[in-house]
């Protein structure tokens, strides 16, 4: 997969940054390092370095120099990193005269990939590299640095370590079944096979899958036409996504975009407004996919006009919009003023029977709340549905797909061992259950790949594939 031999280097910082990190790694860091940097750099030892970097000839920027020499480095080996705060095409350039000098182009996940092969970190914490780079909420980042910390790691390796413990004295008791010695009961190993299984159960049962912190949950913005949906969305989003207009069925489509909320990360709907009687093709399609769309909604925000005359329209299509939490949003507060907007926020409450937020995007009024009451119903939805963004996510573990599957093929391994074991003596089923044991124990070790267990290079191929470049 990856030629460890070669000096690889990458452009590891985001795109348009006004900074470049330009990442080296290998064998001829320090050379080419020492060709292209001008600074005081007296011997090649770890440190910062300031000086300038030699594009090409009679050409040069200023920049600085990070170096960390191995095996104390994130690879192992000898890392540069410099740094130069210019434009994307000097440090095109740049990248095409260190390619020049015999380096190559690291691929995506190499400089992670290189640690884990060279011992630095275990395939576990590899992947938790991704997870913290990939990060949309902070619990999705608490589960990376958990995984990444080596959290898992350490539970697997007490539960094989159990398994060993039991293997080996059944392999004691089969070297010697000639002999008068009993290393181990029947009834022990009965025993301990069931209690390494629920082990494994409650490793299984209590992990948390990336996949529930990796999918943002969804928001929809529903409301009758011109209910001031789209404003709401631009503001929460800020930016202009939806096209805002005092003409009615502005919106056709299911407009999209992330917002960022206290908690997490989540996906905006804005949606056609309803109507209970469309007028033609155009308005069905639209309001087939509004309804979809709020239909697969985490949490909608219901908008009502409090300027309005009339909510005899709104109140009806509250009823089309079928979710178990609806935020109640009175919009356009800012056009009715003093006692007679409190007159009009009671009566909405009493028509709806429900509790309206009153805001108004024009002023900011009520803004920071309804963020606030997103975020809360977001992390509710998250409790009620066994989710991490609650507070109680720092009992779990996170597993990742392939973790879950070493873990749940190792249960199945000890339940046919317990299932072939029978009686209160060793006997025939020992040869099964020792062979169980050791497919078990491998299947654990794969999760973070110590040095007795192979594991191939299309697998470390899907790893490292998902990386960014330069990570």
């Amino acid at each position: 997969m990856y030629d460890s031999s070669d000096t690889i280097l990458a452009v590891s910082s985001a795109a348009g940054a006004g900074r470049a990190i330009v990442r080296i790694s290998g064998a001829r860091t320090f050379e080419v390092c020492g060709r292209i940097f001008k600074g005081a750099v007296s011997q090649w030892g770890s440190g910062l370095f300031s000086g300038s970097v030699a594009i090409e000839d009679g050409f040069s920027v200023d920049g600085r120099l990070y170096v960390f020499v191995g095996p104390r480095s994130y690879t192992c080996e000898d890392v540069a990193e410099l740094h130069v705060d210019t434009n994307p095409a000097v440090v095109e350039v740049l990248v095409g005269g260190l390619l020049g000098m015999g380096l190559r182009m690291a691929g995506p996940g190499e400089f992670t990939a290189r640690s884990y092969l060279n011992g630095k970190i275990d395939l576990a914490q590899a992947e938790a590299v991704n997870e913290v780079v990939s990060s949309s909420n902070r619990y999705q980042l608490a589960a990376a640095e958990k995984l990444l910390g080596g959290q898992l790691s350490e539970s697997a390796e007490a539960i094989r370590s159990a398994v060993m413990d039991c293997l080996s004295l059944i392999e004691a008791g089969l070297d010697f079944s000639g002999e008068d010695i009993e290393f181990i009961t029947g009834q022990e190993v009965l025993a301990r096979l069931c209690e390494i299984r629920k082990q494994l159960e409650d490793l299984l049962a209590g992990g948390i899958g990336y996949e529930s912190v990796v999918d943002m949950p969804s928001v929809g913005v529903a409301g009758s036409p011109n209910a001031g949906k789209s404003s709401l969305v631009n503001t929460l989003l800020g930016e202009d996504r939806s096209i805002v207009s005092g003409e009615r069925k502005t919106t056709r489509d299911v407009l999209t975009g992330v917002a960022t909320l206290a908690h997490c990360r989540c996906v905006l709907f804005d949606c056609a407004g309803l109507i209970v009687e469309p007028a033609g093709v155009l308005d069905e399609l639209a309001q087939e996919a509004a309804i979809e769309a709020l239909r697969k909604s985490s949490v909608v925000v219901f908008c009502v006009d409090i300027s309005k005359d009339d909510w005899g329209e709104d109140f009806a299509v509250r009823r089309m919009v079928d979710s178990g939490s609806v935020i109640m949003v009175a919009t356009k507060s800012d056009l009715v003023c003093g006692d007679a907007a409190a007159c009009r926020l009671a009566e909405l409450e009493g028509l709806f029977g429900a509790s309206f937020l009153p805001i108004s995007v024009v002023g900011g009024r009520g803004i920071d709340v309804i963020r606030e009451a997103i975020d809360g119903r977001l992390v509710k939805f998250s409790q009620q549905a066994k989710l991490p963004f609650s507070e109680d996510f720092s009992g779990f573990v996170a597993l990742t797909a392939r973790h879950r599957q070493a873990v749940s093929e190792a249960i199945e391994h000890l339940t046919e061992a317990v299932d072939q074991f029978a009686g209160d003596k060793l006997g025939a089923a020992c040869e099964v259950t020792a062979m169980m044991l050791r497919a078990a124990y491998q299947c654990l070790s794969s999760i973070e790949q110590p040095g007795c267990v192979e594991i191939d290079e299309e697998i470390l191929g899907r790893i490292f594939g998902s990386f960014c470049i330069g990570k």
